[in-house]
C-alpha cells in the first residue's frame, strides 16, 4: 500500500507528505501536538499550550473518508465510539514515533493501546482474478484499524527506540520543521520531510551563501 497524503498548514497551503508508514500517516491526523519539538517550518503550527490547530478526526465521516481512501470495502460507517477508539490509536502511534526518534521512554498504555488494536482481526489480502471474492464487501471499520495497528507494530519493532543518528525513524534536517517520518530509501539518506519543502529550501539558502562568499 502506498503512504503519503496531503497536509494543510496554518497558512491554508496543501503539501504532500510521506511518512513512510501507513500507522504514521495515520498519526498525522492531528496526533502530534505541541512538546514534539515541531518548528514553525513543519506547517502544523502546534501552540505551546499543547492543543492542535487542526485535527484530521474530528467527526465521524472524517475517519470514514480517510479509511475509505486506503481500504477497498469497508462497509457501515463510524460513529462516535469508532472516533473516540480512532483518535486514541492515533494519538499512541504519536508519542510512540516521537519516542523512537528521539530515543525517549514510552508510555506503556500507549504500547498496550497499540497492541489492543493490532490484535483485532485485520483486512486479509487478496489475490485478484478468481471466480470468488472472498470477504469482499464485508469488511468493517475495525478490521482496517487493525491493519493500520500490525503496521505501527512492525514499524516500531523494525526500528526501536534507540533514536540516534543510524535510526530509520528520524526527523526532517531542517532545525525548524522536524517533522517525523520512517527513512526507506535503501541508503538510508532521506533527510528531509520533503525534497520540495524543505530540501528545497535548504539548496536555496546552500545557495544564497555560496553567492554571498563570493
Amino acid at each position: 500500500m502506498q503512504t503519503g497524503q496531503w497536509l494543510r498548514s496554518d497558512t491554508d497551503t496543501r503539501w504532500f507528505f510521506d511518512s513512510g508508514s501507513l500507522g504514521l500517516d495515520f498519526a498525522y491526523l492531528g496526533g502530534f501536538r505541541a512538546g514534539s519539538r515541531f518548528g514553525p517550518e513543519s506547517g502544523l503550527a502546534l501552540p505551546a499550550d499543547g492543543s492542535t490547530p487542526w485535527d484530521g478526526l474530528l467527526l465521524p465521516p472524517d475517519l470514514d473518508d480517510w479509511i475509505g481512501e486506503r481500504f477497498d470495502g469497508v462497509a457501515g460507517a463510524a460513529g462516535d465510539r469508532e472516533l473516540a477508539d480512532a483518535r486514541g490509536l492515533r494519538d499512541a502511534i504519536a508519542r510512540l514515533a516521537v519516542a523512537a526518534a528521539d530515543g525517549t521512554s514510552t508510555d506503556p498504555q500507549d504500547v498496550d493501546t497499540l497492541n489492543l488494536f493490532a490484535a483485532l482481526p485485520d483486512v486479509p489480502p487478496s489475490l485478484e482474478g478468481g471466480r470468488r471474492q472472498a470477504g469482499a464487501g464485508r469488511l468493517r471499520l475495525g478490521q482496517a484499524m487493525a491493519s493500520v495497528a500490525r503496521d505501527a507494530v512492525a514499524l516500531f519493532t523494525t526500528v526501536g527506540f534507540g533514536g540516534g543518528p543510524d535510526s530509520r525513524m528520524r526527523r526532517c534536517s531542517n532545525e525548524a520543521c522536524g517533522l517525523v517520518f520512517y527513512d526507506e530509501s535503501r541508503a538510508g539518506s532521506r533527510r528531509w520531510c520533503s525534497m520540495q519543502r524543505c530540501g528545497n529550501r535548504a539548496k536555496v539558502r546552500a545557495h544564497r551563501q555560496r553567492t554571498a562568499a563570493h
